[in-house]
């Protein structure tokens, strides 16, 4: 490539392919362009000037990827290099003419690139097909937009399915595909005019409720479709994100000033305004949809606990778990029996009424699984005494709403698990206390005598443990001890000392000579 002074730049010629690694120079160009253009498609956004740089490095990607597809033209390079080369610069070509809104032009380059792959992963294995496909479902949404923008109108259709059924799309074709999304739904919503539930007809003037409830459909059949629990997680938080930003725009039409309006509309008692009864229709979908979420969660939950964890550094889930979920689908029920408007509605407060039976029966059974694994037999029994009181109740109240609880979970089957387990539970209260009662006659027989006086026999006193433990004998009993000996001198009147007559003075008698003596010191 020159000198340190000069640039002098070589081109990969035919003549240099000697080695493979010539093709990823060329290659490496083109990626390094792409991968700018995403870059400045971020950036965009906001600086709406860095579209026409943006253009220019797809086209400079486009430049290299051709240059690619030449240089594989060689004799050197294998049909399948060949191939990919080609169906690359088809994509990056199809992205440019996408960009330039060329939507023909797009749409030829998308279908040969598609063709090629599909090619491609008929003629593999099936580790390598995996990725042509992957591919080719890539490529697949863009191929739909450019028809429906050319005039095939079915083709919004297949793009929304998509959508869904991924949970969202990404790359290049997420902000347009979210854009025309929003922009058939707000045509189809300036011919949507009002909407009815529970035999009452409310006008909708609110646009973002328009195009919400248009969506509705849409959605609940893509949950329906969904294959795996993370697509179907993602479809319900994406229905309730959209549901509270519809109800944050009719409170925005509830003003302050209005909450002391009317509550009652015509004179009549119990009947709402058509705002907020629009209100409490969009409440009853998003509490709906809530427990529709939290009773697929604990479909999950309940295959997990019925499994054997495969791994055993993950926790694995525990009744506890469930209680949880049916607390918070209960308190969705209690809100939903509190919207106003429905006040009056019988059937309405029937039918939740019957749901609530249906998850507290579940509820408690779950409850009475806690109970069962700590092995408080009596607290479970009666429990399970409880499921079947509420679902006896469900069976014979349900008459004509079993139509609205044919998607709940089916109480029968849990009648009948409720039996089973009845009897399990009856058959390991007997063996416990079987047990216990073998375990007390071998260690727990109870014994009078105080810890402190059978510290080398080992018993199970349930009394060590309480306030009124025998631990020692108090006060303690009186009991001989001997006395501190008494010592009496009675050998002294019999011993006989020795004389000590030659270590006494002798005294002599003297008168008044010796004193006189002893004075002056003449003592002899």
């Amino acid at each position: 490539m020159g000198n340190r002074h000069k640039f002098t730049g070589k081109k990969v010629t035919e003549d240099l392919l000697t080695d493979n690694r010539y093709l990823l120079l060329v290659l490496m160009d083109a990626e390094r362009a792409w991968s700018y253009a995403m870059q400045l498609k971020q950036e965009a956004n906001t600086e709406p000037r860095k579209r026409f740089h943006l253009l220019s490095r797809l086209r400079k990607a486009v430049k290299h990827a051709e240059e690619l597809e030449r240089l594989c033209e060689s004799n050197r390079v294998d049909a399948k290099t060949k191939l990919e080369a080609q169906a690359y610069t088809a994509y990056l070509s199809g992205m440019l003419r996408f960009e330039h809104q060329e939507w023909k032009a797009a749409i030829e380059a998308f279908n040969k690139c598609k063709t090629i792959y599909e090619k491609l992963a008929s003629a593999f294995t099936e580790e390598q097909a995996v990725l042509y496909n992957q591919r080719v479902e890539e490529i697949s949404p863009n191929i739909r937009y450019c028809a429906y923008n050319i005039g095939d109108q079915s083709a919004i259709n297949e793009l929304m399915q998509m959508r869904l059924r991924s949970g969202g799309t990404e790359g290049l074709l997420a902000e347009k595909l979210e854009a025309l999304i929003t922009q058939t739904r707000a045509k189809q919503a300036a011919t949507m005019s009002e909407v009815e539930w529970r035999g009452r007809t409310v006008p909708v003037k609110i646009d973002k409720v328009r195009i919400f409830l248009l969506g509705l459909a849409d959605n609940e059949a893509a949950v329906a479709q969904a294959e795996s629990e993370e697509t179907k997680e993602r479809l319900f938080e994406s229905m309730l994100s959209e549901c509270r930003d519809a109800i944050q725009a009719v409170r925005e039409e509830l003003k302050p000033d209005q909450k002391q309006r009317d509550y009652t509309l015509d004179g009549e008692s119990g009947k709402v305004s058509n705002l907020q009864y629009l209100h409490s229709y969009l409440t009853y979908i998003k509490l709906s949809t809530a427990i529709r979420r939290n009773e697929n969660m604990a479909k999950g939950l309940q295959k997990a606990l019925q499994q054997q964890p495969e791994d055993d550094s993950k926790r694995s889930p525990r009744p506890q778990d469930l209680i949880r979920l049916y607390d918070i689908i209960l308190q969705n029920l209690v809100e939903l029996l509190q919207l106003p408007g429905l006040e009056e509605d019988r059937a309405f407060q029937k039918e939740i009424g019957l749901k609530t039976l249906v998850f507290k029966a579940y509820r408690c059974f779950f409850i009475a699984q806690s109970y069962v694994l700590v092995k408080k037999w009596s607290e479970a029994l009666v429990l399970y005494d409880r499921v079947l009181k509420y679902a006896n109740e469900v069976n014979s109240d349900a008459g004509a709403f079993r139509n609205s609880l044919k998607d709940l979970p089916d109480v029968q089957e849990l009648i009948t698990q409720v039996r089973s387990e009845k009897c399990s539970l009856q058959a390991a209260a007997i063996l416990d206390a079987s047990d216990s009662h073998q375990t007390e006659t071998s260690s727990q027989v109870k014994d009078s005598k105080p810890l402190v006086e059978r510290f080398e026999t080992f018993c199970l006193d349930p009394s060590l443990v309480t306030k009124q433990a025998n631990l020692v004998h108090f006060p303690p009993g009186f009991q001989p001890i001997p006395c501190k000996p008494l010592f009496f001198d009675l050998a002294l009147n019999h011993v006989a000392f020795p004389p000590l007559e030659d270590k006494l003075e002798q005294k002599t008698k003297s008168g008044l000579t010796g004193y006189i003596k002893g004075i002056f010191g003449f003592r002899s």
